[in-house]
């Protein structure tokens, strides 16, 4: 085989994994996600042969809560999607009303599309509005509160359950206080902020810029940070490209076809010019 052959062999074989390298190293790093919020220790694990750091972030806990429809779930029935979270309650003439009002214009932003209704999709993500007055906002009362500000259930349920539970899980699972513009106390959890949650429960974020429900431009990073996370690849697996490339099941057909002409091509030159 000519010198020529050579090359062209080679290129016809590192051309597709060289491109797809490349398309891969830039697609996991053109978007700026947002960062993951609480760590709760950092360990010293084996990566070939050397000890390297690994932050261990906290994911966050489980909650029993019943929604306005009179249904029991649980927090970490919604893993593998992100879910946004925020606190209100339903006597509150202040600060809860246009928080109500800026989670449904978040739920709006990912309609899918249709004339009859609007149809939302309820693979994509969860709001849970989570009563911190729950001795008072009772099932009934939600429902009313859903109501009056047309909250569609497909993916956004008012949440009432017991309130030492509801607390705790805000303090110490969301850290609610910690990032906050308000100042909260122990007693009444009145915050504008709203949280994050990734596909594996772990609270993400950006720290000079808390998700406020009084901020438009907030809400609009928060619908543009849920979208990001949606199409977030867990680094512990192997994309399903990768993973045929390694498979080499259709990779080694085009080399081969690609191979096969570039032989035939040049043995069909080659003996024109002997001839």
């Amino acid at each position: 085989m000519s010198k020529k052959s050579l090359l062209a062999l080679i290129i016809a074989i590192i051309l597709p994994i060289g491109s797809y390298l490349v398309l891969k190293y830039f697609s996991e790093n053109a978007a700026n996600t947002p960062r993951k919020m609480l760590l709760d220790d950092v360990v010293q694990i084996e990566e070939k042969g050397k000890l390297v750091n690994d932050s261990i972030w906290h994911k966050t806990g489980n909650l029993k809560l019943v929604n306005h429809l009179g249904d029991t779930f649980n927090l970490h029935q919604f893993a593998g999607k992100p879910i946004v979270i925020d606190f209100f309650f339903a006597r509150c003439a202040g600060i809860c009303p246009k928080l109500t009002k800026s989670m449904a214009k978040l739920q709006q932003s990912f309609k899918t599309g249709g004339k009859s209704r609007v149809k939302l999709d309820t693979t994509v993500v969860h709001f849970l509005s989570i009563s911190i007055d729950p001795e008072n906002d009772s099932v009934a009362v939600l429902r009313d509160y859903a109501k009056n500000f047309g909250v569609n259930p497909d993916t956004w349920w008012l949440c009432t359950g017991d309130k030492k539970a509801i607390y705790d899980f805000a303090f110490n699972e969301l850290k609610i206080d910690k990032f906050s513009e308000e100042e909260i106390t122990p007693d009444f959890i009145h915050t504008s902020r709203f949280v994050l949650l990734d596909k594996n429960l772990i609270q993400r974020g950006r720290f000079s810029v808390p998700y406020s429900g009084l901020d438009s431009s907030s809400m609009k990073l928060l619908a543009r940070d849920i979208g990001l996370l949606m199409l977030e690849k867990d680094k512990t697996k192997k994309s399903a490209i990768f993973t045929k490339i390694i498979d080499l099941s259709w990779l080694w057909l085009i080399i081969a076809l690609c191979v096969g002409g570039f032989v035939w091509y040049f043995g069909n030159k080659r003996k024109t010019e002997i001839n």
